[in-house]
């Protein structure tokens, strides 16, 4: 069964240097329906203005992922992490006991385009960590590249879940992905038009994937695909 959530009927904020749309509820925004889906909590797609961005605030308990579509956003924790995340690369920040963290629009002049995702951990008061891996758009294009892992196995970062998250770039092609039984996925549509098993996605879009074994993908378009307990 696979179950359509539409880019449209996102919840939408926009705060003067920030415009999120929220694929499950956030914040002061509460949807019973969509609370998330299995262990994923948040998919945040979020468009920060130059010289903006999120000051130092708290986190626990939480495998938090970033993605950058567009731009640059700077990343920095209390654990010592920091840095620059660019297209391509992965940010990983397991808020475990407690973590104080800023992510900010380095530019003067260009926007940062991010997805913002949440995972619930296996397990309360894990020691915090941060990790951030560059994968080069050559492992993903037509192809599903593994970017997280519960095991970090083929170079992906490690999340504390049995969860992992692949990554595709498609250029007039199409992947397959096989589920296991029992498992689940949800499939995020970043960029461009995809065809799941044969349902129009585009950009902003996800889909909630239960009871199916083969996943054929195909089109113009960048996408993201949870593979979940």
């Amino acid at each position: 069964m696979i179950t359509l959530r539409k880019a449209d009927d996102r919840f939408h904020t926009r705060i003067g240097w920030l415009e999120s749309f929220h694929t499950f509820s956030f914040s002061d925004h509460y949807d019973p329906k969509h609370m998330g889906f299995r262990s994923l909590r948040v998919i945040n797609d979020d468009i920060v203005q130059p010289a903006n961005g999120f000051g130092t605030h708290g986190h626990r308990d939480m495998e938090i992922l970033t993605v950058v579509l567009d731009g640059v956003l700077e990343h920095k924790d209390s654990t010592g992490g920091g840095g620059l995340i660019r297209p391509g690369e992965v940010q990983r920040m397991s808020a475990g006991t407690g973590v104080r963290h800023s992510e900010i629009n380095p530019s003067p002049d260009e926007k940062v385009h991010l997805l913002q995702i949440w995972i619930l951990p296996e397990e309360p008061g894990i020691a915090p960590g941060y990790e951030q891996k560059n994968f080069p758009l050559e492992g993903r294009k037509n192809r599903l590249q593994l970017l997280a892992s519960r095991d970090a196995r083929e170079g992906s970062v490690l999340i504390h879940q049995d969860a992992s998250l692949y990554g595709a770039v498609l250029d007039k092609g199409a992947v397959s992905f096989e589920l296991k039984p029992s498992r689940h996925a949800w499939v995020h549509v970043a960029k461009g038009n995809v065809k799941l098993n044969g349902q129009a996605l585009s950009a902003g879009d996800g889909a909630a994937v239960s009871d199916e074994r083969s996943l054929q993908f195909e089109g113009d378009g960048e996408l993201l695909l949870f593979d979940l307990a």
